[in-house]
Parts: C-alpha cells; structure tokens; sequence
C-alpha cells in the first residue's frame, strides 16, 4: 500500500470482515442441530440454509445503492448492527420461526460484502485494489477457519452461548468500526459499487469505447448465458454455478449427515468445519498457484472437478470416522482448485470491457446455485436417504467435468 492512512483504513475493514465472519461461522454448523430439537426435518433445514443466501442475494444491490447514497460507513455500520441482532435471536431462539428470523436477518446484514468491497474501490489506488481485495479475502477466510471451533467450544456454556458470543463481537465490532473507520471518499465518476449494483439491477452498459460500440446490459449477457451454452464464456459460468450448487448441497446437510451416521454433537461438530477450512485455505494460499504454473488453469479446473466429485460421491462409503476424515479433504481440495481457476478462466478469456458484467453474471448464477443447493438436497436427505444428497451432487460435479472437456487449454503453455 503506497500511504499510511491507505493501511490503516484497510487493517480496520480486514478486522470488521474477520470478526463478522467468525460469528457467521460459529452459528453456521450449529444450526441442524437447533433445528432438529425444535422439530425440523431435513427439508426444513435445507430451507433455513438457504434463507441466509435468499436474504443476502435479494438485498446486495440495496446495500449498493445505499451506500452510494449515504455512504460506506453507515451501510457497514447498520449491517454489524443488524449481525448482532441477528445472532442474539439465534442465541435465544425457542422456535423454528425465530431461527428462520435469525438468517433472514443475517442474510440481509450479509449483503453489505458489497459494501466492503466498494470501500475498498473507494479508499485504494487502482494498482494496489486487487492485493487489497486479496487481504480482505484472507480475512474472511481467518475468520470462517476459526469460528466454527470457536462456536463448539462456546456451546459447553450453554445453548445460548454460541448467539450470544457471536453478537457480542459483532458489538465491539461495531464500536470498533464506529471509532476507526471513516467514511471513504467516492470518485466524481461513481465508485466500484455504483457499477456492480447497476450491474446487477440490468442497467449497467459496457463503456462507450467498446471496440464494436455494443452496448449489453448484464439482464442481457445472463439471458445469453443460457441462450448459448456452447459459448466459451457460457460454458464457464455454468462449471461454476453446477459446481457451486453441488457444493453448497453438502453444507446444507453435512451437520445432519454427521448427527446420523457418527452421532457428532454440537461440542465436536465445529472442529470439522475448522479441519475443512484450514485445508482449504492451505490449498488456495500454498498448492493452488504451484499447480496453475505446472498444469495450467483449464487442466487444475478438470482436476478439481474430478476430486470434487470423487469426494461427494466418497462420503457414504466410510464406517470408521477416521477414514471419513481422509474422504472429506478431497471435497475443499476440490474447491480450492475448481472455483479459482474458472474464476481465473473467465476474466482471462472474456472481453476486457466486460470483465466486470462477466463476473457479475457468474456471482448471480452462483447465488442462485447457493439457493437451490440446500433446498433440493434438504428434500432428498428426507425422502430418500442420508446418501442420496452426496451421490446425487458427485452426479452434478461430474456435469461441470464433462463440460470442461471441451475447454482449449491456454496457448503457449500455462500461465505465469
């Protein structure tokens, strides 16, 4: 970073992320288990899973057009605010109504992600935005490692003690950034943000200086999307979006699979999401970049589907839980390689004056895979087994496999 109050604006964002994220992860493994002491089936627990992205999807572009409005600080402010009231209600929750209350809430309060990367756009210099954004990736991943640990251990207190925890930093999170963080300064042009949400509301155009002198909105390039699957860039979005949706099935029943099969309990079930997160985040940071230089992006795309799918499909088989352990790290192995290099892929390979309507349009897609994912596989855990939801994703996965057969790898060798 090339000044001082630069960093120092940044230290406090990369703290508010981590500190919110730590009470998002530490409720987050607990709930099947709230759930089902009040009565809930698989199915209801797939739809209190995906009540947090319907709340968040639906509300990103608010927070967008809120804070271009009346600023960074007070769109950041009220989502802690709003975090902290929602993991007091899970805390004290005594229905399936209120814990249905309580993600809707910190859906909503999770639509500001947005917001921080806008302040991010707004308080940086172009040439440092993408290491900045890098650091406040970093810290939200810290922060979902740490706080499913932290939540288990929490719960010995009590039931209520995980909700209160949460809320209670999300608080000192917001005194914290009620002292600390000023108000970013946008640009005369509109920030980051102002684009993104247009992007997302369908109003966003490409610059006028397109080399074809199109103009597309980002309603437009979702809608050729599916129209022409068989496009290069098409065929990205949708290895990500049937890969995501694949994924976001298990984390909407891996709690209720480890209840039933290996009668994991809300003292120990945290412990398996900190094992996951660590091998993910030792992937990303260690042995993903490594792998794109030998093999390239479109090779490491196809292996991480491939283990993504030996991994879903490997889940039922194991007895003993020490060898579930061993099966569960193909699934963030897989993830740590698939998602980036596709993500990587598509800005690489789509028009440069669509980049940011690109990756709009494959964050829309993997929303709605993050809804859809948790629903179906909630519905089937009930209906037709605790393996039918991992049997079914590995199929699913194995789609997004097939589809990048027809990818070229990358001319001239893989990149730098």
């Amino acid at each position: 970073m090339s000044s001082t109050g630069e960093v120092r604006k940044l230290w406090v964002l990369m703290m508010a992320a981590f500190i919110d994220m730590v009470g998002y992860a530490m409720v987050f493994p607990l709930l099947p288990f709230y759930a089902v002491r009040f009565g809930a089936g698989a199915q209801v627990v797939g739809w209190l899973v995906a009540a947090f992205s319907i709340a968040q999807v639906t509300s990103a572009p608010l927070w967008g057009r809120f804070s271009d409005r009346w600023g960074r600080r007070p769109g950041l402010l009220i989502g802690l605010g709003g975090s902290a009231i929602a993991f007091l209600i899970f805390g004290f929750a005594t229905t399936l109504w209120l814990l249905f209350v309580s993600r809707l809430a910190q859906g909503l309060s999770g639509g500001t992600s947005g917001v921080m990367q806008a302040y991010v756009g707004d308080s940086v210099r172009p040439e440092d935005r993408a290491k900045a954004l890098g650091w406040l990736s970093a810290a939200t991943s810290a922060g979902v490692m740490i706080g499913p640990a932290l939540g288990s251990l929490s719960w010995g207190l009590g039931p209520e003690a995980p909700g209160v925890l949460a809320s209670g930093l999300c608080a000192i999170n917001l005194i914290f950034a009620w002292r600390w963080l000023p108000e970013s300064r946008p640009g005369e042009h509109g920030s980051s943000s102002q684009r993104v949400e247009a992007g997302i509301l369908g109003e966003a155009t490409v610059p006028e200086a397109a080399h074809d002198g199109s103009r597309k909105s980002v309603a437009a390039m979702v809608w050729e999307t599916v129209r022409y699957p068989r496009k290069e860039t098409s065929e990205l979005i949708w290895i990500y979006a049937v890969a995501m949706m694949a994924f976001s099935a298990l984390t909407g029943v891996l709690g209720l699979f480890l209840m039933e099969r290996f009668q994991l309990r809300e003292s120990n079930i945290g412990y398996i999401f900190l094992f996951l997160g660590t091998v993910a985040v030792v992937m990303r940071a260690v042995v993903l970049g490594y792998l794109v230089r030998a093999l390239g992006e479109v090779r490491v795309m196809r292996l991480g589907a491939v283990l993504l799918a030996i991994g879903l499909a490997s889940y039922p088989w194991p007895n003993r839980f020490a060898v579930l352990v061993l099966v569960m790290a193909l699934v963030p192995i897989g993830t740590a390689l698939l998602f980036p290099s596709t993500t990587g892929l598509l800005s690489r390979r789509g028009r440069k004056d669509q980049q940011g309507q690109l990756m709009g349009v494959q964050q829309a897609f993997g929303g709605f895979s993050r809804i859809l994912g948790p629903l179906w596989a909630g519905a089937a855990f009930q209906h037709f087994g605790p393996a039918a939801p991992f049997y079914a994703a590995s199929a699913i996965v194995t789609v997004a496999a097939l589809l990048s057969i027809r990818l070229r790898p990358e001319p001239g060798g893989p990149p730098t």
